[in-house]
């Protein structure tokens, strides 16, 4: 009986999805093959699935927000007891929580770090591989502070938003490695391409950052493993790299077929210009705000972050994509369409389209760094008030009927988690350390398109909030950060991006939605303590 409900289940789902549904009125957008018209990305930093989930749904409720699940709240793979107390890593995991740990050290996230700290698999060697340097008073910091862990007395709005709609336990890095590989994954599913190194005032390009591809497949390009900016921003600082003009993203695939979309990031609009009209990206926070951060001064000295990112903003790495002087809109009702800023925009413009009522199919949006959940310069408290008051006034405006918003993450900042990831795609360069030195799962099993993208990577979060999402559903789909693409893919039936994308790969995400009951109301939170108003 339990076979022939879950196949009656598949086949309403494959209806679903292979219908068209067409807007519902005039400039309603263009037709989506599930009833999601407008997806809006949230794109948070530097968290592993256990580093906030590992405990759910029970927090130990000692400090911070209270916080109970519903009595039918599934279970998720997480840290059990006998992983919490006799862990094979050299530290054991330890809770944090309080006002004092939110601020933390920043952990090793390289490449090579991580696939050293899977050690094959055996998930033991944190403690020796991806442990950050110790930082200064009054950020936190322990032995072994890259086992911690976080539960929904700090991240309760998270964890709330998992009670009320969707979330995964099997969302993964596409690769490993740091932030701007992430990204690009998010976008493209392609981290090979790289045409252009570049390093302001004739210095010499740093190591390790593009592993080069000369092979048949690789035509002389690079596999980018680390945090470059992208090249030619003007407000990027240091070694840098553009793609081919050739390598293709989400954006170039919307664009083809008249779809609205952006990405929008804190700190984008210029504070200032310089010689030649060149942008200054000034905007700044103290970091730590939510627990009382002073700045470079005072009683909580924890110091300042610019806002801006430049290796966080993905479609600047594409000559196609690219607003290299951070140009604003043409005018509010452009945003979404193709003008001198080209698809890229400051924060505030999400919002100013919103209002006007010209919100873009596809969004992504950044916040400012203080705000991203990026251990050593933002915390969890901070980002918590960054999703609580966007998802708030997105649940409020008359899209949300239509909308899908997601939450993922970059990477895993190399914080612990229990879970290893399947090799989908093996590597063998001198970066490579997963199953020994130089290799990456068993190059000779499958051929290798392009070296330097040893995934999957870390485990991650994922959330899917919408009124089709399920409720208080826990989907254990094998995913990856190039299933959101797919998703974009697949809703607007834009084509994949080829060149081995890891597109072609990805998991769906369909098994979060249920487009055939009733649908989710919204949850309104508080910023502060992310329990419900």
């Amino acid at each position: 009986m339990a076979r022939k409900r879950l196949a009656v289940v598949v086949s309403v789902l494959a209806l679903v999805a292979g219908c068209t549904h067409k807007p519902a009125g005039p400039g309603a957008g263009p037709a989506t093959t599930t009833p999601i018209r407008h997806l809006v990305v949230l794109f948070d930093e530097n968290v592993s699935f256990d580093h906030y989930f590992g405990t759910y749904p029970r927090a130990a409720n000692i400090d911070g927000q209270p916080f109970t699940a519903k009595a039918d709240t599934p279970t998720v793979d997480g840290l059990s007891q006998d992983l919490l107390t006799r862990n094979p890593n050299a530290v054991q995991p330890m809770r944090l929580g309080g006002p004092g740990q939110q601020v933390t050290c920043d952990q090793d996230h390289a490449y090579s770090a991580e696939q050293l700290a899977f050690n094959g698999g055996a998930m033991d060697r944190f403690v020796e591989h991806t442990e950050g340097e110790p930082c200064a008073p009054p950020a936190f910091n322990a032995v072994g502070l890259v086992m911690g862990y976080y539960d929904g007395n700090t991240v309760t709005a998270l964890w709330n938003y998992a009670q009320h709609f969707a979330m995964s336990d099997n969302f993964y890095n596409s690769t490993f490695g740091p932030s701007t590989p992430g990204h690009i994954n998010l976008v493209s599913g392609q981290t090979h391409g790289v045409t252009r190194t570049f390093m302001p005032g004739g210095q010499l390009f740093p190591p390790h950052t593009v592993i080069g591809d000369t092979g048949a497949g690789g035509n002389g390009q690079g596999t980018l493993i680390d945090d470059a900016q992208p090249y030619g921003d003007d407000c990027s600082s240091r070694d840098q790299v553009q793609f081919s003009s050739a390598n293709k993203n989400v954006g170039d695939l919307l664009n083809a077929k008249g779809i609205t979309w952006g990405w929008f990031q804190g700190g984008f609009k210029p504070t200032g210009r310089g010689p030649g009209g060149a942008a200054q990206c000034g905007a700044t926070h103290n970091i730590g705000e939510m627990v009382g951060g002073t700045g470079k001064a005072g009683p909580l000295p924890f110091g300042t972050k610019p806002d801006y990112v430049p290796h966080h903003e993905p479609f600047q790495y594409y000559p196609s994509t690219a607003n290299p002087h951070h140009l604003p809109p043409s005018a509010v009702d452009n945003i979404g369409r193709t003008d001198q800023a080209n698809h890229q925009y400051d924060l505030s413009d999400f919002w100013a389209a919103a209002d006007a009522g010209h919100l873009p199919s596809v969004s992504f949006l950044k916040p400012p760094a203080y705000q991203n959940g990026h251990a050593g310069y933002s915390d969890p408290l901070d980002e918590q008030r960054f999703l609580v008051e966007t998802i708030n006034r997105l649940q409020r405006l008359p899209q949300w009927q239509d909308m899908a918003i997601v939450v993922a993450y970059d990477d895993s900042d190399g914080w612990y988690d229990h879970k290893p990831s399947p090799v989908v795609s093996a590597s063998a360069t001198p970066e490579d350390a997963l199953n020994g030195p130089g290799r990456c799962g068993d190059p000779a099993a499958a051929p290798i398109a392009y070296q330097g993208r040893c995934g999957y990577g870390p485990r991650l979060p994922l959330l899917v909030l919408s009124p089709y999402a399920r409720a208080n559903f826990v989907d254990h789909t094998l995913t990856d950060q190039t299933s959101i693409l797919r998703f974009v893919e697949d809703n607007w039936g834009t084509g994949r991006i080829g060149d081995h994308s890891l597109d072609e790969r990805a998991g769906t995400l369909a098994a979060m939605f249920d487009f055939t009951g009733l649908t989710r109301s919204p949850l309104t939170l508080d910023p502060r303590t992310g329990n419900p108003q």
